[in-house]
């Protein structure tokens, strides 16, 4: 992980984060009101900034929960233009009452800020979901991901971690392309075809990247292993897990909870042993794995007292967890939630511990050397 001071050392590991993300995303889930899930994007913007150095995933950071905002403003104006009947009316537009065949409802009319509030409210729990896992995916080691996860799912992390590249990779090619535009034109900003003169180079270096990229896993011979006699057993055991899952929703549905928590267990056992059997048969070794320390126990049991303590102050009746537009206040806020969301902050308590760079001694005293040993050489 890049840093302004150099490589810096992750002083957690990947699976206290993926705990740290579920546990933040558990918090949105029990506290939607919005004073708590902007909570939580400040500790996921804080956690950012403390750990995600300066490298392109931290750059997306800003990007992923900007596009975020706008599908929660494209949300909060398609709900508005099609929920009517409520009180307080902002204003009326001109309606257009479509035919029975695309839903049969209105579009446009009256605005009512109820609707307006609550569709926004619960945008702004997209946001914070967003906002968690974009930092999870700027703070955390994807190498160190891949390894924890079970061997049958290494292909599939390996493909998702190429995959999640995708938004940093091309953020550091528009800078790029963007850097060797301005040399190009002297400084001087060029509105004419601009935009094509940046997208075409761009989609071009993707291209290249995704080429290269195949070119390399192929040559290492990158899902080439034939089928197993194991492998097709953990498939046939996989199959029947999901479909005693499947069977165990019907079951829950019909109202037989017996049957249902039955096939549930037989179900999550069957998942289990496929993941198993397929994890034995691929024979792969990990190469000097990171091992969970006791720091990383202290804090993956401090973030979930986050979502316990939510639990129990909606047993006890806090009515400030969620918010309802109407009628239109102001969300409430309690201190068991509060302390709730700051239980999320507990890995800011290390930093990174950044590898100190040369000083100018040293690289003078290395370039002496150096020069020594090339006069050497010459003579």
């Amino acid at each position: 992980m890049g840093s302004g001071q150099g490589t810096a050392e992750r002083p957690w590991h990947a699976l206290t984060w993926v705990v740290w993300a579920v546990a933040a995303t558990a918090t949105l889930q029990l506290a939607p009101s919005p004073v708590y899930v902007l909570l939580v994007i400040v500790v996921a913007f804080m956690v950012v900034q403390t750990h995600g150095g300066s490298g392109g995933y931290a750059r997306a950071f800003p990007v992923l929960v900007g596009a975020a905002a706008v599908f929660m403003v494209l949300r909060v104006a398609l709900t508005a233009l099609t929920t009517h009947g409520g009180p307080h009316v902002l204003w009326t537009w001109p309606a257009l009452a479509l035919p029975d065949w695309l839903g049969g409802f209105t579009v446009g009319g009256t605005i009512e800020a109820p609707v307006v509030a609550q569709a926004a409210a619960e945008g702004f729990v997209v946001v914070g979901v967003i906002a968690v896992f974009a930092a999870l995916n700027a703070v955390v080691s994807h190498h160190e991901l891949v390894q924890v996860l079970p061997r049958a799912f290494h292909e599939v992390g390996l493909i998702l971690a190429v995959g999640i590249a995708f938004v940093p990779s091309t953020i550091t090619a528009v800078r790029d392309v963007r850097a060797a535009d301005r040399a190009r034109t002297g400084g001087r900003v060029v509105r004419r075809g601009r935009l094509v003169r940046q997208i075409v180079p761009v989609l071009d270096l993707g291209l290249e990247r995704a080429i290269t990229l195949s070119e390399s896993m192929d040559s290492r011979g990158f899902a080439r292993g034939a089928t197993s006699r194991r492998d097709q057993a953990s498939g046939w055991i996989g199959l029947a897990g999901i479909t005693a899952l499947g069977a165990a929703f019907v079951a829950l549905v019909a109202g037989r909870r017996g049957l249902a928590v039955a096939l549930t267990g037989g179900g999550v056992v069957a998942v289990i042993g496929a993941i198993a059997v397929a994890s034995a048969a691929t024979g792969r070794d990990r190469y000097r794995p990171r091992r969970l320390r006791a720091s990383d126990l202290v804090v993956m049991a401090g973030v979930c007292l986050s979502p316990v303590l939510l639990v129990i102050a909606d047993t006890t009746g806090d009515r400030t967890l969620t918010w309802v537009a109407s009628p239109l206040r102001w969300p409430g806020l309690h201190a068991v939630p509060v302390v709730a969301v700051a239980l999320l902050a507990v890995p800011l308590v290390r930093r990174p511990a950044p590898v100190p760079t040369p000083t100018t001694a040293t690289r003078e005293t290395v370039a002496a050397v150096g020069a020594g040993v090339a006069a050497e050489v010459t003579t």
